[in-house]
Formats: structure tokens, sequence, C-alpha cells
């Protein structure tokens, strides 16, 4: 089982100095490597260069640049120039889907936009991977946990705030900045599973945003709504960073003062929802054996609605809801679903536990059969966004239970169907 940590760094002021260093070398390698595939496709259409041309290059560039470029690992700099390939590796394939999706008739307005790789700010930069424990890094834990220590090249050993043991086998190790501060993460492979005592027990959950989720039992639990309850200092914070120029050669001092704050609000945001999901899934792994949800598709469901042309009067558009649209995309996403379900989908790993995904289709228009219903599925059964009412039995219940319940019957067959 493969299992990732994050823990603190606490770097003096002289290693912070040499890690943002280190950043920036590993940015300008990244920008110099994007603009050479740039020229060489501006030259012929018909030039490529791979991964395999540009990392031959590295030892020569090294020797060059001594000072920025050869101080650090050289296998950092190839995991940096593997992110460029993996970037234009995508682009490529949205590159090919747009192609079909205009093969196929569609306008070039809605067809979707293949994207191409962009240069990186320095601040937009924040992480560089050591693909390998001992290679240009090294991970030295100790029983102490005060004593730890990760050592860089370039950078030297910097102490950590190691809050929980590294189980495993340390197979790569990243350095990320958030904000001011900094962190490590740790890939460990061969990590053995911790089951926990069987309950007995197997439950539907209906993810939502009026709450969070609604189990097959009836219980809420609240969406806490981190984003919208930071809202207002968000909007103060935003309003006063954009009363400074868009484009700048160099920010102020108080420009950039402005900018932390907005993303330190926002990382407080995103560690709030983190702790939100990762202790709400660990009640559920804790207490069932199985869990069921639905399969949801967050991308698809955030879309923006297609533009409607106006019929009659070229180049206008008829109202789409967009609007509406939107502030009701903004609260799914700040649920974090599609977070929560593989936090939930890890710690189940860990815990021996099975989570199982089922088709999300009409579970909330299904009148319930675990509960005496007919199983009669109809549009009309959902009266209200909280009210279901079956046209043909006239069972009434909560209708997110009702999801929950479904799910919960979907689960079960799936089980008995992979016995």
């Amino acid at each position: 089982m493969i299992r990732t940590y994050k823990f603190l760094l606490r770097p003096t002021a002289s290693q912070a100095a040499l890690l943002k260093a280190m950043l920036a070398d590993h940015c300008s390698l990244y920008n110099g490597a994007l603009q050479e595939r740039r020229d060489a496709y501006a030259h012929s259409s018909r030039t490529k260069i791979k991964y395999r041309d540009q990392s031959a290059q590295l030892k020569d560039i090294r020797t060059f640049d001594p000072e920025r470029q050869g101080r650090w690992s050289f296998s950092s700099q190839q995991a940096t120039l593997r992110r460029l390939n993996v970037a234009f590796t995508a682009f490529f394939k949205r590159a090919q889907k747009r192609k079909a999706a205009l093969a196929r008739g569609v306008a070039k307005e809605l067809a979707p936009k293949a994207g191409y790789p962009r240069f990186k700010g320095v601040g937009h930069f924040d992480t560089v991977t050591f693909p390998k424990d001992g290679d240009g890094c090294r991970w030295d834990s100790t029983p102490n946990d005060r004593r730890t220590r990760v050592r860089l090249q370039g950078v030297g050993h910097v102490r950590v705030h190691q809050h929980r043991p590294v189980k495993g086998r340390v197979k790569t190790i990243s350095v990320k900045r958030e904000g001011r501060r900094w962190y490590v993460i740790l890939a460990c492979d061969e990590v053995a599973p911790e089951p926990l005592p069987a309950t007995g027990s197997i439950i539907g959950i209906d993810m939502g945003t009026t709450h969070f989720f609604t189990d097959s039992g009836g219980v809420h639990i609240d969406n806490p709504r981190f984003l919208a309850s930071m809202a207002g200092r968000l909007a103060d914070a935003q309003r006063v960073l954009d009363t400074f120029p868009k484009k700048t050669k160099r920010r102020t001092k108080k420009h950039s003062a402005a900018a932390r704050k907005v993303a330190k609000l926002h990382a407080k945001i995103r560690r709030q929802r983190l702790d939100h999901h990762h202790k709400t899934a660990l009640v559920l792994v804790r207490e069932h054996d199985v869990i069921g949800h639905e399969i949801l598709n967050t991308a698809g469901m955030t879309k923006a609605p297609a533009p409607k042309p106006h019929p009659e009067n070229d180049g206008a558009f008829l109202p789409n809801g967009a609007a509406a649209k939107a502030g009701l995309n903004k609260t799914i996403l700040d649920a974090g679903w599609g977070l929560f379900l593989g936090i939930l989908a890890q710690k189940a790993e860990s815990a021996a536990r099975r989570v199982i995904p089922v088709d999300a289709r009409n579970t909330s228009r299904t009148c319930p059969p675990d509960i005496g219903g007919c199983g009669h599925v109809a549009k009309e059964n959902r009266v209200t966004q909280a009210k279901f009412e079956c046209v043909k039995c006239g069972l009434a219940e909560n209708a997110d239970r009702v999801g929950a319940l479904n799910v919960l019957h979907r689960a079960g067959l799936a089980l008995c169907g992979g016995a």
C-alpha cells in the first residue's frame, strides 16, 4: 500500500533563502525548456523535442551555470523536465479531443480548448521533487521527533516538525511552499494495512449541499461552508488587492502584503476543509465495515451552462441561467466532494474496510424498497429539495435519506454480486 506524509519544515533564515533560490532556479529551468520547445515548433512544426533530448543537455547546462543550476540535485532537475513533458503530453491529448470535436461539426467556440503549456512565474512554481530518497536528498528520521531532519543538496539539514511516525519505505521526497510555510512530502510504499475490528455495519451516504451528506440511517452531517463563512474577509482583502495595477514590473511592499493576505485566507480555508474531511471520513471508517456512495462527476456538475444563441437576433444570446448556476457551482466546489471521497477511499483501504461506488442516476427519484417502498421511479417523486413523496404508493420521507437508502440498496447488490 502507498501512503503520503506531509510535514511542516522549520528552516533557518538562511535555509529559507536557499529554498527560495532552489525554487527560482528550477522554475528558470522549466521555463527555459518550455521556450526551447516553442522555438523548435516555430522553426518547423515537424521538429519535436522530447524529454530525453532536454535531459541530455542538463550536464552542459550545469557546467555552464554552476552558480545557479550546478548546485542543485541532478535528479530533481530531471523531475522538473519530466513535469514539463507531462504538461505537453496532456496538451496533445486535449488537442486531439478538440480536433475530434471540430470534425464532428461542433462550433469552434463550443469545442474544448487545448490550452498550450504556459510559463511559470516564480510565485507559481512551488514544488521541487526528488525522485529517490538518497539521491540529492535524504530523510533522516530518528525516534526523537524533535531531531528529525531532511537533508537537501545545496540547502543542508532542515529541521522537520514530524507529528506522526513514518511507516513503510520512503520512495520520493518533495519540498513545497505554501505562502510563507515550507513542507516536505514523503511518498512511501510497502505500508502494511492496519485492519480495524469488524462492526458488521453497512451504510450508504448521499452527498449534498444543504447537508454535507446524509446517511441511510437518516443522520445529517452539516455542511461547514468554509468558503462562505470567510466570504466577507476574502472580499475585503481582494478589494484592497484590486486597487493595485494588474500588470507591474515590480510589486511594492503594500502590493505584496495584500496578495499574501488573500493567499493566507485561501490557505486557511483549504486547511479547514481538509481537516473536516479527514475527521469525518475517519468516523465513517471506524463505525462501518462497508460504505456505499454515489459516483459523482463533479467536473461535469460544475460546468458552466452552454450559451443559447438567439434564433432571430444574430450575435445575441438567450438567458441560460449562468448566474444561478455559478452560485450552485461555488457551493459544490466549497463542499469538496471529490476530495472527501478520495480521503474516504484511502482511509478505508488502510483499515481493511470496503468502499463501494454506485451509479448515481435516479437515486433521489426512486421509491426506496428497503423501507417498504415500491421501487417506482419518477421525476415527480421529488416534491422539493428536502421532501420525497412517491406518486404511486404515497411513501413520504426526507429526500436526502431516500438517496442514501437507494445508494445502500445498490451497494448491497454490488456486494452480493461480488461475493
